[in-house]
């Protein structure tokens, strides 16, 4: 695979600049491989060549566009082993959370925007009209790094069904799966200009996506603070927006008449420790009913000890590097925040100051003794970290849930229909309740500082539509 090339009207071109951004191996510190350092000249070229191709893409029927993806599914499953491998070595993902995770779902939801698009309600019959759903036009979806392959799936799959063009902008940090997308669009055989890559830094390709005149829409996944920029330069021309932002989400455990609390710290900790708690609806506030707290503490404490960090290429490790020296200076920070703020250090340390060799390794940390004002309990820390609140009753706990200004996802643990009745009372986007799985035909988005708009299923698709009503019925 040849990562030094962008991809625009269906060639691989070399980048304007003639410059490059290293892509460095997180649990090595190596860096294997290089990408163009894309510019406005790249995106004008790429909004160009999407902007000629749109009429003739969005005239296909959806049949014509479904036969291509499905063709684009096969290729992309074939794909599997290399994914993985890459995978691990641009993000530090351990093998097992790559493979299921960051590569498998990956062709869940791929498969769910196939089966789901022709049901989306494109011809609505009105008293005295017919609404229309029409692609909105060319797209710039702008991704993260913490799912390098999940977060461009989310946009591009239901951005092309429903007959726009694409031009993506992975993170310059996990910049590499995104290239085999492109490999198996081109295999697949889709027309030229309907999608284009260019890799490059968020200030420059992303604020040149947000700001061209022939970008009909910015679909942005990242920090609430680089959504808000990204918004900013697209209003400038009104453009159509949809942003997934931050989280901060809490996860209230009910009390439990036999005081085993095993199950829901597993699934706690699977959101908040797994992909090394870079993601952005992990569970990161634990709230316990405050009678409770000595007997979840200890189990806490021994759960914590099935969470394995190491090398990532071993099957049996269930946490890898965080992403980056940022990542891990970042994250340190806060671990020392938390300390200074007088929270408790129930598990886990401070981490130690990096050496010249060796990955970015952060071991699970569990503070307790938390109180919801910390800095540690409002800010979305992006690793590792789990704060523990205790909570008087169930009015308590939910007040404590919505105190803070993301809106992203939630959980409630306890008896079924107590354990409902709280959902309801929490501000989220998406409630977990129990052990209830993901549904990829679900909506997917947040409350307040956590976005605008939603992805997934039905509602994704339509989020790439705009309607158009034809007053149809006067008297010949």
């Amino acid at each position: 695979m040849d990562y030094e090339k962008l991809y625009i009207t269906g060639e691989w071109i070399p980048g304007a600049s003639g410059t490059f951004i290293d892509v460095e191996n997180p649990a090595t510190r190596e860096i294997f491989a290089r990408v163009p350092a894309g510019n406005a000249e790249d995106v004008d070229k790429a909004a160009k060549a999407a902007h000629a191709a749109f009429p003739a893409w969005a005239a296909k029927t959806l049949d014509e566009r479904i036969a291509l993806m499905e063709k684009f599914l096969e290729i992309f499953r074939s794909q599997e082993d290399g994914l993985i491998d890459i995978t691990i070595k641009e993000l530090g993902s351990p093998w097992a959370f790559t493979k299921g995770s960051q590569v498998e779902y990956q062709y869940v939801r791929t498969r769910s925007y196939i089966d789901l698009a022709p049901t989306v309600p494109m011809v609505e019959k009105m008293a005295e009209s017919t609404t229309y759903r029409e692609p909105v036009g060319v797209v710039g979806c702008i991704t993260p790094w913490n799912y390098p392959l999940g977060q461009v799936i989310q946009k591009i799959i239901p951005a092309l069904l429903m007959g726009n063009t694409i031009i993506l902008k992975p993170s310059q940090h996990t910049p590499l799966s995104a290239y085999w997308l492109v490999d198996a669009f081109e295999k697949a055989g889709f027309p030229k200009g309907v999608f284009n890559l260019v890799t490059g830094r968020g200030g420059e390709v992303g604020n040149a996506l947000s700001s061209h005149p022939l970008v009909d829409m910015i679909s942005f996944t990242g920090s609430t603070k680089g959504g808000v920029t990204v918004s900013k330069h697209a209003l400038e021309s009104v453009k159509r927006i949809s942003l997934e932002l931050g989280g901060k989400s809490p996860y209230v455990i009910l009390k439990a008449e036999d005081h085993d609390y095993n199950k829901p710290i597993h699934l706690c900790f699977n959101t908040i420790f797994l992909n090394s708690g870079q993601t952005c609806t992990a569970f990161s506030r634990l709230l316990i009913p405050e009678s409770e707290k000595e007997t979840i503490e200890k189990q806490l404490v021994e759960i914590a000890k099935e969470y394995t960090v190491g090398d990532p290429e071993d099957h049996n490790v269930k946490l890898g590097p965080v992403s980056s020296r940022a990542q891990y200076d970042k994250i340190t920070s806060y671990i020392k925040k938390g300390v200074e703020e007088g929270a408790t250090l129930l598990y886990g340390e401070v981490p130690k100051d990096l050496g010249e060799t060796g990955g970015y390794y952060i071991h699970p940390v569990i503070f307790t003794d938390v109180k919801n004002s910390m800095t540690i309990a409002q800010d979305e820390i992006f690793g590792p970290v789990l704060c523990v609140i205790t909570y008087k009753d169930i009015d308590d706990a939910v007040a404590i849930a919505n105190d803070v200004r993301y809106g992203l996802n939630a959980g409630v643990y306890g008896p079924k229909q107590e354990a409902i009745a709280v959902a309801h009372r929490i501000q989220s986007g998406n409630v977990y309740i129990n052990d209830s799985p993901r549904d990829t035909a679900a909506p997917f988005g947040g409350y307040k500082e956590s976005g605008i708009g939603r992805e997934g299923g039905v509602y994704g698709m339509i989020e790439f539509t705009q309607q158009k009503a034809l007053f149809d019925t006067c008297k010949e």
